[in-house]
Formats: structure tokens, sequence, C-alpha cells
């Protein structure tokens, strides 16, 4: 019998129970020097297969058939085959190989990409990293290769579904800084800047013994969100980042650092000629549409600056305060605020006046005690979560023995030790 067609009888056979899956994992691993040798006779055996009851088998061979590179051709034909499997596999099955699952699904990135067709590896790769999943809670390599398809194709909103789950355990660093990079971009997007700065906070305060391209990335997006978001911007990054990013971060965005400096000064026209003259610099880093929202988020701050002032104030006063060409043009600016919830007022449009208001929220209404009770719970969650990690870490064995090799180095009464774990 063909060895192919003994593996194929060998597959159908072992697909059941989980001691039978257990022989089978063993048989297709002896046997995947071969099935590469034999990529090219590969695609013919795959429908002998039902993927949804001989889910590693096809695996294994489909992972094999997908070795060479391809045209857009074949591409065409291979995409939709991957697309099925991946809807119709079994998850108890694929996790048992998670990295030829893994390479398949990156494959059929490629093949996407190859097309010039991203939206088509949204949905599949969206299917294929909660089924990888053990937990919501667990980072995939695939969460970033699928973030990455959502920017191409511009599916923000699609993006935004695995952003809010509270990651705590991940496989490598990588996915990590490429997770929270392509989701702050996915969110400033979508305009949610707030999710969006602490996604990229995450990157640049992350370890890092060396700086990465990621993180320098992340730093200008960083600089330029806090800009829209706060207003403001420090230089300074908190105690619990790296000293390779404390010390370098800044000195490989240097426009942006002094982009910053000058928005602090509160000159709109000083702010622009910056713009101008760095224009080429911002969009060779496809930062360029941010730094035009980073300017006319100057003419926002200066209109709510003026709300700590006045109670009542002209359109044409505030064009004139601000720096604005017309009445219209601030008219616009203010009905776009109120709109954003950024201030509160009401335009009189027989007399151009514009009355500031206090928030309206009395923070009593039902929907509002539903929210904060949901933060709530959602922070007392974390904080169990954290204590547990804690008690973890502080059992660990690595992370005794480091410890006590480095106790020279440190002061501990600076550090929160464990009552029985005292140096």
């Amino acid at each position: 019998m063909d060895p192919l067609e003994a593996l194929v009888a060998q597959i159908q056979g072992l697909s059941s129970t989980p001691g039978d899956l257990t022989r089978l994992h063993s048989v297709l691993k002896q046997a995947d020097d071969s099935l590469r040798s034999e990529s090219s006779r590969l695609a013919p055996i795959l429908t002998q297969l039902d993927p949804s009851i001989h889910s590693l088998g096809f695996l294994y061979i489909l992972e094999a058939s997908m070795t060479d590179p391809v045209t857009k051709t074949q591409a065409e034909t291979v995409v939709p085959i991957v697309t099925r499997f991946i809807g119709a596999c079994s998850p108890e099955q694929i996790r048992l190989a998670p990295d030829k699952f893994l390479s398949v699904c990156k494959r059929l990135k490629d093949q996407v990409m190859l097309l010039e067709a991203p939206i088509r590896g949204v949905a599949p790769l969206f299917t294929a990293l909660r089924k990888l999943q053990v937990s919501t809670e667990h980072l995939t390599p695939l969460h970033s290769e699928f973030l990455l398809l959502c920017l191409l194709a511009k599916c923000y909103k699609t993006g935004l579904s695995i952003l809010d789950d509270d990651v705590f355990e991940v496989d490598q660093p990588r996915d990590l800084f490429l997770y929270c990079y392509y989701g702050g971009m996915i969110c400033i997007g979508q305009k949610r800047f707030q999710k969006a700065l602490d996604l990229l906070h995450n990157v640049v305060t992350a370890p890092m013994s060396t700086i990465n391209a990621i993180a320098v990335e992340a730093y200008k997006k960083y600089i330029l969100v806090s800009l829209i978001r706060h207003g403001q911007f420090s230089t300074s990054l908190p105690k619990y980042s790296s000293s390779t990013a404390q010390r370098n971060l800044k000195n490989f965005c240097q426009p942006y650092v002094e982009l910053a400096n000058s928005y602090g000064t509160g000159q709109i026209e000083e702010l622009e000629a910056y713009a101008r003259a760095n224009a080429e610099k911002f969009e060779s880093d496809n930062n360029l549409g941010l730094v035009n929202q980073v300017v006319s988020s100057m003419y926002k701050r200066n209109i709510q600056r003026l709300t700590q002032t006045y109670l009542t104030l002209s359109l044409h006063d505030i064009a004139s305060t601000v720096q604005l060409n017309s009445p219209k043009e601030a008219e616009m600016h203010v009905l776009q605020m109120i709109q954003d919830g950024e201030i509160y007022a009401t335009i009189n449009q027989k007399d151009g006046m514009v009355r500031f208001l206090e928030d309206p929220e009395q923070y009593k209404t039902c929907e509002m005690i539903e929210h904060i009770d949901s933060s709530i719970q959602r922070i007392m969650a974390l904080s169990r979560k954290l204590t547990a990690t804690d008690e973890q870490i502080s059992c660990d064995q690595l992370y005794l023995s480091k410890a006590g090799r480095e106790r020279q180095r440190y002061d501990f009464d600076d550090f929160d030790v464990p009552q029985k774990f005292n140096i």
C-alpha cells in the first residue's frame, strides 16, 4: 500500500478518542518529513478527510502542502480550503499541534496579502485565535496577525472585539508588543484615544533589554495621542519602565518631543509652523494625519480654557482668542466639541453668543449606577487576580534565587518584600 494511503487510513481510524489521538499524533510527527517531501501530492488527499472529525491529520497534511511558495492563482485555490478548515476544525485536536496551526494561519495571512484582499483573512483568523485560546486571558501569536489584517482592511470595529479582553498570559514578548501597537492604531482609527493611549503605554513601559523598532514607533504615536487626549506630554516614563526605554526612547523621537514642546507653548502659529517644517518626516513615519489632529486639538484645548473663565462669549471673540479664521469656523469647532461631549454649551443663533454650561450628569440614573457597579466589580476581579499572581511569583524558585543573588545590589528597605521571605 502507498505510504500516503496508509497514513490516510490511520488518520481515519485514530481520530475518535483521546488515546487514539495521542497515538495518531506520534505517527504524524514521524511522518512529517516524508509529508513535506511529497507536498505536491497532498492536495487531493485532503478531499478524503473530514476537517471536523480528522482535524489533527488534516492539519498536518494541510501544513505540509503549504510549504512551497505560491502564485496568486494557487492562492485563490488554497485560501478557501484553509478558511473552511479553520471554521470546521476541532479546538481540542488542533491544540495538540499548536505550532502547525499557527503556521497554517500565518500562511493564510500571507496569501490574502498576496491577493491584496486582507479582508478575506479577518473572519478566519478571528475564529482561529478563539479556537487556539484556552481562555480569553491568553494572548496568542494570532492576535497580532488578526489585528494587522483588521488595520489593512480598515475593519476597525472588528479589531476592537478582542481589545477589551483582559490579558494575563503571554507566550512571547513580541506578541504583546505587536498586539498593543496594532491595537493602539485600531483605537486611533476609531478615535478611542484613551484606550489607544493605554495600549501604547503598555508597549513603551514593557520590559526590554534593548530598544526595538516596535517600541520606537509606539512612542511616536504615544506622544501624539497624549497631546490629542490630554493636551500635554511628559518625557518622564514611570519608574517601572525599563532603564533602556527611559534612557533611549526619546533620542529616537526628537521631532516628536520638539512638537510636544511647541504644543506646550499654546501658540498655534508656532505649532503649525513646526508641523509644516517637519511634514516630510512625519509623512515618512505615516503619522502626518495624527500630527494634523494634534494641531486641531490645540484649538479645542484653547476653547476649553475659555470655559474656565467665561460664562458667555461671542463666536467672534472665540475665533479671535483662539486664532481661528472666522466666527463660522469657531462655531463648527464648538458644535463638534459639544457633540463629542468635550464641553457643555449652547449657541444662540440670533446674536452668535455661546453660553457655557456645567456638566449635566448627576450620577444618579440607573444606567450610571450600573456602569459604576460594573467598573467596581471589574476592579475587584483584577485585584484578586493580581494578588494571586503576586503570591505565585513570591513562591517561584527562579524569582527567589534571583532575588537572593541580587540582594547586595539593592536596598530592600525600598521594596515591599513578602513577610515570609524577608531577607
